[in-house]
Parts: structure tokens; C-alpha cells; sequence
């Protein structure tokens, strides 16, 4: 049976560039980084305390968009209008000109070092 999500996987151009933002500017922990032995390619996983949330993957060579196969990851938050004016001071490429309201609860859309779509969400 499914217990929850476990990770979602982003193709990543820079490791230490994607690291850096993931943790300075989301604020997430690395939580463990290593070789694939039977892949060539470098895994970070990223999260909130010894959950994982995001999975890095640098060194991949097969075909990918910009969007990928993962359209965007939505994260939780709390004081949206205070995320959306961090984000802009760190001179992150925010996608929605302001926050859109919903009848569940707030959100926009902004982009990460890899032009990966990210969510950011206050449930109400």
C-alpha cells in the first residue's frame, strides 16, 4: 500500500548551483549525497528534517525538456507573502506576476537554477 510520497526526482545541470538553492533559498537540509554505482550519474536528496522531498540527479544523459516528465513540485508554506517577497530579494525568476488566490488556499509558481517549475502553497 502507498503511505505517502516519497521524493520527486530533478535533472539538474549543476549540482552544487541546485544545492545551493535548494538549501539557502528554500531552506531545505541535504540529507545525503552519493555516486549511483550503476548509473553514471551524482544523486542529492534534499528535505525537512529526515523527510525526503526532492531528489537531485546530475550527469544524466537521456532526453529531457525543460518541464521534464514532473511538471512542477508544489511545497507547503506558511506567510505566503512573505516567501513571494524573499524570493524576489534573492532574485529568483518568479513566474506569476503576484500570489492567486484559491478557495483551498494561495499559491504562485516560480522557477529553480534549472528552469524546473516550483509551487509554492498556503493551504487555508
Amino acid at each position: 500500500m502507498i503511505t505517502g510520497i516519497e521524493h520527486t526526482g530533478i535533472i539538474v545541470s549543476n549540482m552544487e548551483n541546485s544545492i545551493a538553492f535548494y538549501t539557502e533559498v528554500l531552506g531545505l537540509k541535504l540529507l545525503d549525497r552519493f555516486e549511483h554505482t550503476s548509473v553514471p550519474v551524482e544523486l542529492a536528496f534534499l528535505g525537512l528534517g529526515e523527510k525526503v522531498l526532492v531528489e537531485l540527479i546530475s550527469g544524466y544523459t537521456g532526453e529531457v525538456t525543460n518541464e521534464g516528465k514532473v511538471h512542477h513540485i508544489a511545497f507547503s508554506v506558511t506567510n505566503i507573502e512573505e516567501k513571494f517577497e524573499l524570493l524576489k530579494g534573492e532574485g529568483v525568476l518568479i513566474k506569476d506576476k503576484k500570489i492567486t488566490e484559491l478557495p483551498n488556499g494561495k499559491y504562485f509558481f516560480f522557477y529553480g537554477p534549472d528552469e524546473e517549475s516550483l509551487e509554492f502553497f498556503e493551504r487555508k
